[in-house]
């Protein structure tokens, strides 16, 4: 069977990358590419769904690293510990969720994967690129996105946006995910940064959309991106 699609959304908290994960999502499901493709839907012979999961999560293990690193009162993680435990939490949705659906032919939308370390261990942190693509070689197979999707619109909305999210699902659900957004605003620039960093050095890969757009304009960029990879 023909490896399936691997594609990221990459991009700073508030960027819109779950709302665009979401639409790309029902998209694909909507999509007739004929008979036998592996993502069509509504025809006979149709395959699955696209997977949808993300990072850090999306397993069990993960959801555990998820809720320690993003939880405020993990303040005194040590940069490092962070690139560890980003990376522990990859290895395992790469074994449980990834690489068993690229085998079977699905296409796989992840919500942040390497780059996202490389971005804010790497770029914020300051820990550099180097250590990140090398631990993502040794502890990742070197697993390459066919696609990423990067979400780059100005970095005061993104913050606020991330910002005013984290403080309504505290509110109403008592989950704590605003260690990141509560760093400061030099942090956050570095991370900028270092994705368009990021964009500049791998363009066959990475499709950069940046700029204050709308939600439909941002979809119909993203759709035509993958258009182009499924056909």
């Amino acid at each position: 069977m023909p490896r399936g699609f691997f594609i990221t959304f990459e991009g700073l908290d508030g960027s819109g990358k779950s709302t665009q994960i979401r639409s790309l999502a029902e998209w694909l499901e909507n999509l007739h590419e004929g008979p036998g493709a592996p993502w069509t839907r509504g025809t006979k012979n149709s395959g699955p769904a696209p997977v949808l999961t993300r990072q850090p999560g999306g397993t069990a293990a993960g959801d555990r690293i998820r809720a320690l690193m993003l939880d405020s009162r993990s303040a005194g993680l040590a940069p490092k510990t962070e690139l560890a435990l980003m990376f522990a939490d990859r290895a395992q949705a790469i074994a449980e969720v990834i690489q068993p659906a690229l085998d079977q032919g699905r296409i796989v939308l992840c919500d942040r994967f390497t780059d996202s370390t490389e971005a804010y261990q790497g770029g914020g942190r300051e820990l550099g690129s180097e250590i990140v693509l090398e631990l993502h070689r040794l502890i990742c197979g070197d697993l390459q996105p066919d696609l990423t999707l990067m979400l780059l619109p100005p970095l005061e909305s993104s913050l606020a946006r991330a910002r005013r999210r984290n403080e309504r699902s505290l509110a109403q659900t008592g989950r704590d995910e605003g260690r990141f957004e509560r760093e400061h605003d030099e942090f956050h620039l570095r991370v900028w940064e270092k994705y368009r960093e990021i964009a500049v050095r791998e363009p066959a890969r990475v499709t950069l959309i940046e700029g204050d757009l709308g939600i439909d304009e941002v979809h119909d960029r993203v759709v035509a991106a993958v258009a182009k990879l499924v056909a």
